[in-house]
């Protein structure tokens, strides 16, 4: 009989939180989804992006990944070892504003729902344009493993995540 793994279990439990409140709750409605096995390095990665119903133009995206040491040793219960996934969160927004501007803001709303967590931002425009849009990337991330002890924390993350897109909605405006 086939025993899911520590990303499987995640993996599982994320897709059911999101897709509720997209299909019974209508808060959020799922733009793209990606469950990937990546063959050359038998490492995983699922992705779940969405957005609020109301704000099409800020997205989330919650990816979660597995690389092969961590399966190897969970499956092989190898002594010592603390087999896990890692965990990003991104979002994504495309404006007219200044970039630099916002990202100050941006960095602030990350740093008050995820105050210990590493963030990542960059700025993307078409090289050799003069920019009338840009999109700022930015990324919360994990620097530690989580695993099913961090199963009850998921409706608290997205929760965290809802309240970021929100916020993030309002410094567009």
């Amino acid at each position: 009989m086939f025993d899911p793994t520590i990303y499987d279990n995640l993996k599982v439990a994320i897709e059911n939180y999101i897709y509720d409140l997209d299909n019974l709750d209508e808060r959020i409605h799922v733009t793209h989804r990606r469950d990937q096995l990546d063959m050359a390095s038998m490492s995983r990665v699922f992705t779940l992006q969405f957005c609020l119903r109301e704000q099409a133009g800020i997205s989330a995206e919650l990816v979660l990944k597995s690389a092969l040491e961590d399966t190897a040793a969970e499956i092989l219960e190898t002594p010592g070892s603390h087999p896990g996934c890692s965990l990003e969160l991104c979002f994504e927004l495309v404006t007219t504003k200044q970039p630099d501007f916002l990202c100050h803001g941006i960095q602030a709303i990350l740093q008050e729902n995820w105050p210990t967590q590493r963030t990542v931002q960059q700025i993307h425009y078409v090289f050799g344009e003069t920019p009338t849009t840009f999109t700022i990337a930015s990324s919360v991330c994990f620097d530690r493993k989580v695993n099913e002890e961090q199963m009850q924390d998921i409706p608290d993350l997205c929760d965290h995540m809802l309240h970021a897109l929100h916020s993030l909605g309002k410094m567009e405006k």
